[in-house]
C-alpha cells in the first residue's frame, strides 16, 4: 500500500513520500498563482479554485489568503464561500455541502500526529475526514478539529474550536463547542409563516 493510499485510509503514513511531496508541491503552486490575483481577475480566480479542489458546484468563493494541502480532497457544493485567511488541511477528505459560509480565518483541520512521541519525532502523521452540512455557518475564527462532523443548518459561533460532532439545526459554541440553542423549530416552514 502507498503512502498516499495510507493517508486517504487514516493509517499512520510518512507526509515527505515522494508522491504526497510533489502533490503538495502542485497545490502550492497553484495556491500562490490564486493568492497573487489581482482583485478584478475574479473568472481567473474561481478557475483556480475549481482546478485545485477535486470537486465544487458552480459558484464558489474563497477570498486570499487561502492555504490546503493538496486540494484534490476537498469537495464543496453549490453556493460556498470562505472569507479570509481559510486553512484546510485537506490529508483527508473535507466534505462540504451546499449553501456553506465561512467567516474569516477559520481552519478545518483533518491531520493529526501519534500521541506516542517516538512515532511522533519519526515524521509520521495520521488523517480523519471532516464532514459539514447544508446551510451551515461557521463564525470567524473557529476551528474545525479532525473527524468532526457538523449537521446541516448548524451555526458554529465565532472562535469556536470544534472537538466533536455537532448535530443539525443548533447554534454551538466555546472551547470545546457545544449546542447552546436549537433551531429546529424556527428553521421549519410552519414556523417562518408564523413570524411573517
Amino acid at each position: 500500500m502507498t503512502q498516499k493510499e495510507q493517508m486517504l485510509r487514516g493509517n499512520l503514513y510518512n507526509p515527505q513520500d515522494e508522491q504526497l511531496a510533489k502533490e503538495h508541491l502542485q497545490a502550492q503552486t497553484l495556491l500562490f498563482q490564486l493568492n497573487q490575483l489581482p482583485p478584478c481577475q475574479k473568472q481567473e480566480r474561481v478557475a483556480l479554485i475549481k482546478q485545485l479542489f477535486g470537486k465544487s458546484g458552480q459558484n464558489v468563493w474563497v477570498e486570499p489568503y487561502f492555504m490546503c494541502d493538496y486540494g484534490y480532497n476537498i469537495q464543496v457544493g453549490e453556493n460556498f464561500f470562505a472569507n479570509y485567511h481559510c486553512v484546510i488541511l485537506d490529508c483527508a477528505k473535507v466534505v462540504i455541502g451546499d449553501d456553506v459560509l465561512f467567516g474569516p480565518q477559520v481552519g478545518v483541520y483533518t491531520a493529526t500526529h501519534p500521541l506516542d512521541a517516538i512515532q511522533r519525532s519519526q515524521g509520521l502523521e495520521s488523517a480523519k475526514e471532516v464532514h459539514i452540512g447544508n446551510r451551515v455557518w461557521i463564525g470567524a475564527g473557529a476551528r474545525i478539529l479532525p473527524g468532526v462532523h457538523i449537521g446541516d443548518n448548524t451555526t458554529i459561533g465565532a472562535g469556536s474550536v470544534v472537538t466533536g460532532d455537532i448535530p443539525a439545526n443548533v447554534v454551538a459554541a466555546g472551547n470545546p463547542c457545544k449546542v447552546i440553542r436549537t433551531l429546529e423549530n424556527e428553521s421549519s416552514p410552519s414556523a417562518a409563516g408564523k413570524q411573517g
